[in-house]
């Protein structure tokens, strides 16, 4: 560690604070929209990085994950940013023409997606509502957004991100939030897991580097900590794990955790985490035909094995009804999905660890590919046991387990799974639910309320919370209550592209069947098989096109892309 690199980063960074905070807005839009030209114009070599660091084939449909989690979702989070200074510098409302509606008595929720046009084509079938707290009216909504451009005189921040080492996108996008949002200056730090990224960035952010907004620091842990405990440092947000949180909160070793036992922080600067979890997937027992159970099987899969399970929001139990007659062909075809996947190298560091203590506690355990750190399905998971360490661990890789919940009927089981996933399941960033559209109308009351009583801060209804993520006017955080004592899942958002306060939590839907046989049950969209499922053979072209469209906001791309969608 050179520290007198880092003492001259974060004194520039000092130095450009307040010029940062009181730029003209047109002159953020401006640098937003050159950040997009950059990442088009490198996008081709971020995604060959990924893969080549992942072990992916350059011709995998796989690729389609580093190119949608990469460069696509960099670009769409600095366009929906952009979006928002300008109807900022316009002196429109920020939520102008954007749709709150009660949600309960004394909750509103700001409908963030679609909102455009291109929306509604993108991602047929989906929404996306971000609930705001308890008493926050509609009212409260708009007078609060965007708060830090309400400031005459702004003094700024200087803000350090850890960035986490798994998704390409993710220490851009914290990076992007600290500034817009907050308006801070920052000192990124990148993991040594994807340090490949330090060329790409310095491309991408290469006008906020030259202006001493942005300065890129590699290392370590050594480095790590020698940022956060600086005196020019006013903010950091951290994405990873809650020991990371607790040492810069408290300290290592015997006398961080005496402090962390006081709660007696040896600093005193805002810290904000994105930590993970345990993530649920509870499934809603109805009437399903095969081609139901082997789409929902692919889409637990891709849940679980996208990034071959490197994710913070990764599924990793999947809840049960104990009386379904479906339950155990819904395994079965789910076994077969797995099975026919390419092999995946387990990249990230632990991984192999981690599996071999699952597998430990559960002799039984079925090993369904080969390699290290093997796809791992644990499906005899006793409810009742609430130290087993798949509920109270996250082993962040290629292992699922299975819970059987009991109830009588829908409502029932949906009572106990709630009850089960709040108060059994560590962690409360992000939780799914599959539900047949008839079986939802048939006990709307009873889901309404399963939604309501769901303590994730966000939560996927016939989708996945990870694509939640790549829509960046939705918030991505914990359930807000966490104590930086308690921090389980972190505390703080990011993305929220519309900058809104008092938030709760984000719900989004998506449809229960692919185009064109959802038409069959009532509900009109038109997207095919999702990008974001690992058997998406036409994922790689996908993603291209989608990170050209995020990148060039014209309709160019559209065509390819609509083909490659519905050849997938």
């Amino acid at each position: 560690m050179d520290p007198r690199a880092i003492d001259g980063a974060l004194e520039t960074l000092a130095e450009n604070r307040i010029r940062w905070a009181r730029l003209p807005l047109s002159t953020k839009i401006f640098l937003l929209d050159d950040l997009r030209s950059r990442v088009g114009g490198v996008a081709d070599e971020w995604v060959d990085c990924a893969v080549r660091a992942k072990g992916i084939a350059s011709d995998s449909p796989l690729a389609g994950e580093e190119w949608t989690s990469g460069p696509y979702a960099v670009a769409s989070a600095a366009g929906a940013i952009a979006e928002t200074l300008r109807r900022l510098d316009e002196g429109v409302s920020v939520l102008s023409g954007i749709a709150i509606e009660p949600v309960a008595d004394d909750q509103v929720a700001v409908r963030v997606f679609p909102t455009t046009k291109d929306d509604r084509l993108l991602l047929s079938g989906h929404t996306a509502d971000v609930w705001m707290l308890p008493g926050c009216s509609a009212d409260d909504v708009r007078q609060s957004a965007a708060r830090f451009y309400q400031q005459t005189d702004p003094a700024g921040a200087v803000a350090v991100v850890l960035g986490a080492g798994n998704l390409s996108s993710i220490p851009a996008m914290d990076l992007l939030t600290e500034m817009f949002t907050h308006g801070s200056v920052v000192a990124l730090k990148l993991s040594p897991v994807n340090d490949y990224l330090a060329k790409i960035f310095e491309e991408v952010f290469e006008a906020f580097i030259q202006g001493g907004f942005v300065r890129l620091v590699r290392g370590g842990t050594p480095e790590g900590i020698y940022l956060t405990r600086h005196q020019l440092v006013d903010r950091v947000h951290v994405t990873g794990s809650g020991r990371t949180h607790d040492a810069i909160v408290y300290g290592t070793g015997p006398n961080g955790a005496a402090r962390k036992s006081a709660d007696d922080p040896v600093t005193d600067i805002t810290v904000t985490a994105e930590l993970g979890g345990v993530g649920p997937t509870i499934v809603v027992p109805g009437e399903w035909s095969k081609a139901d159970l082997r789409y929902q099987a692919e889409h637990i899969i891709s849940q679980k094995l996208h990034n071959h399970g490197f994710n913070c929001v990764a599924c990793q139990v999947v809840v049960l009804p104990d009386s379904w007659d479906q339950a155990d062909p819904l395994l079965d075809e789910m076994r077969a999905v797995a099975h026919e996947l390419e092999d995946r190298h387990a990249y990230f560091p632990g991984a192999e660890a981690r599996q071999q203590t699952a597998v430990a506690a559960h002799p039984h355990a079925e090993i369904l590919t080969d390699g290290v750190a093997p796809v791992t399905f644990i499906t005899d998971l006793d409810p009742n046991r609430t130290d087993d360490v798949c509920f109270t661990t996250e082993f962040f890789g290629a292992v699922l387990g299975v819970v059987r919940i009991p109830g009588g009927d829908v409502s029932e089981f949906l009572e106990n799974a709630v009850s089960f996933v709040n108060e059994t399941l560590d962690g409360s960033l992000g939780a799914n639910v599959i539900i047949h559209p008839s079986t939802e109308a048939a006990h709307v009351g009873a889901f309404k309320r399963a939604i309501r009583s769901l303590q994730y801060g966000t939560i996927a209804v016939n989708s996945w919370v990870g694509v939640a993520y790549a829509l960046t006017r939705a918030t991505w955080g914990a359930f807000p209550g966490n104590t930086r004592s308690d921090i389980r899942s972190g505390n703080g958002i990011v993305h929220n592209a519309l900058m809104l306060e008092g938030v709760e939590r984000t719900v989004v839907r998506g449809p229960f069947a692919p185009f064109p046989r959802t038409i069959r049950q009532g509900v009109w969209h038109t997207e095919p098989l999702p990008p974001h499922f690992v058997t998406n053979q036409n994922a790689a072209k996908i993603g291209e096109q989608l990170t050209e469209f995020a990148v060039t906001q014209s309709w160019k791309p559209v065509p390819g892309l609509l083909v490659a969608a519905l050849r997938a």
